[in-house]
């Protein structure tokens, strides 16, 4: 019997930046109900206030809800009636510096055409530096088209993987890629959810849309937990009504 289950944010809960719907709320107020919760994202927390916990109902036990931001280089808990930062494994001013630079290098060699961004385009999160090719405020639709089958995105990794040996590139979002030390990925984010909850891996279950190689989701698969990929929104509600059911048929 799963104790966890784990959650991708964008393209798994909620379209890209886009705030939960009403009954995805609801479903997940219900799972808290009889688990432990978790949404690991690449986004930092002001995004994860914005799209998800101040979108969670009355109902939810927010005690069960866990998240972790920056592909789980920072992780919240809700204690004594607020939320808490537990840790933040934040950059050096020279691993900072390292990365700013390699990836607009990297950009520039990778001969991207973008006619029109919204937005700032490099975000320093803190404990991870995310690029948006299309900035930070484009709109699904233009954001959808860009790069359905990531091979833009790829082949900027490809640039950036040999420019940067410490640190990791995954590919996340619709059009974006995230920057994190080398071994940090959502696979490091479930061991550290280990340490914080004395769970074990064999106890989650993730959903994610991008688990497949080079996706950011991937990692979650990688290190061991039972994981499933769910193509949209629409298929993770119903598979979160499937789990509630299983963990509380009553």
């Amino acid at each position: 019997m799963k104790k966890l289950i784990a959650f991708d944010l964008d393209g798994t809960l909620a379209e890209s930046k886009q705030a939960i719907d009403a009954e995805m709320g609801s479903l997940l107020a219900r799972l808290t109900q009889v688990a432990l919760v978790t949404v690991i994202s690449g986004g930092d927390w002001p995004q994860f206030e914005k799209q998800l916990v101040g979108q969670l109902p009355v109902g939810a036990v927010l005690e069960n809800f866990l998240v972790m931001p920056t592909t789980g280089t920072k992780l919240y808990r809700y204690e004594d009636g607020a939320w808490k930062r537990i840790y933040a494994d934040l950059f050096s001013n020279e691993e900072r510096a390292t990365i700013l630079a390699s990836l607009q290098a990297a950009v520039k060699q990778s001969g991207l055409k973008i006619e029109k961004t919204y937005g700032e385009q490099i975000e320093d999160r803190g404990s991870q530096i995310t690029f948006s090719a299309l900035g930070q405020e484009a709109p699904l639709s233009v954001k959808g088209n860009w790069d359905p089958d990531a091979a833009k995105r790829k082949a900027l990794k490809a640039i950036l993987d040999p420019a940067l040996p410490g640190f990791a590139i995954n590919i996340g979002g619709s059009s974006s890629v995230d920057i994190t030390r080398k071994g940090v990925d959502k696979g490091y984010a479930v061991h550290r959810l280990a340490e914080a909850t004395g769970l074990g891996l064999g106890d989650m279950l993730f959903l994610g849309d991008a688990i497949f190689p080079g996706g950011n989701d991937y990692p979650v698969k990688a290190a061991g937990v039972d994981s499933v990929k769910v193509r949209d929104v629409e298929e993770t509600k119903r598979v979160i009504e499937a789990i509630a059911a299983c963990l509380h048929p009553a």
